[in-house]
């Protein structure tokens, strides 16, 4: 199973049904992931987020490698705004996030020649009946209006899949039907890491207005 946050939004991005990763739910990934470690370091008091900005607190580094990466990313004397710590490292997000998830067996990687001329990694999970029930628990999160007052994981999947347009978690019919409860879900990540969550979203929208996007 996945041990960072980084790796189940990874997860979080694959389309079941369909059986792969779809080209929309891949664009921003880079940024989606680097936020879910800046999430984890929130939670792990490893991070300042006053006043919407951030800044590297002093501490262990963290043991997952791609978490401390982007630990050490962020500054440790004046707090500075978000978006440059997930924008411009995003390309580089993919690849260590996906090699954990290969080594540890949650994915595999195949090659392929797309139009039988350029050669491409196409990456599929080996556990999609798992990435279903995840999608769910982050579903219920807003479906069920569950109480919690941590910043769980599952809160932190259902809002920032939000920002990303996520069909694999939301469809645009949900998030229209069930747009207060994803606001009152947004408002309670945004107590717990203020500035993050709109960074994300300004990224997002940068990059899908260039046609960014990752499919390592």
């Amino acid at each position: 199973m996945p041990t960072t946050l980084a790796q189940k939004l990874y997860l979080l991005c694959y389309t079941v049904k369909k059986e792969k990763f779809q080209l929309d739910n891949i664009q921003g990934r880079g940024q989606l992931l680097r936020a879910g470690a800046m999430t984890q370091l929130a939670r792990d008091g490893l991070l300042d987020a006053t006043g919407g900005k951030v800044r590297r607190l002093a501490g262990s580094p963290p043991e997952d490698p791609f978490v401390a990466s982007v630990w050490y990313d962020l500054p440790d004397d004046r707090p500075k705004g978000w978006l440059k710590f997930l924008h411009n490292k995003a390309h580089r997000a993919e690849t260590p996030v996906r090699d954990q998830l290969l080594a540890s067996g949650e994915v595999a990687i195949t090659r392929e020649r797309k139009l039988g001329v350029v050669p491409t990694n196409r990456v599929t999970v080996n556990h999609p009946d798992l990435v279903h029930a995840l999608q769910d628990r982050v579903r219920s999160i807003v479906l069920e209006e569950a109480p919690d007052e941590n910043l769980t994981d599952e809160l932190a999947m259902a809002v920032l899949a939000v920002e990303l347009e996520l069909t694999s978690v939301w469809s645009k019919e949900e998030r229209r039907a069930h747009k207060s409860s994803l606001e009152a879900q947004a408002a309670r990540f945004d107590a717990f890491v203020p500035g993050l969550r709109k960074a994300l979203r300004d990224s997002y929208l940068a990059s899908r207005a260039v046609g960014g996007g990752w499919s390592a």
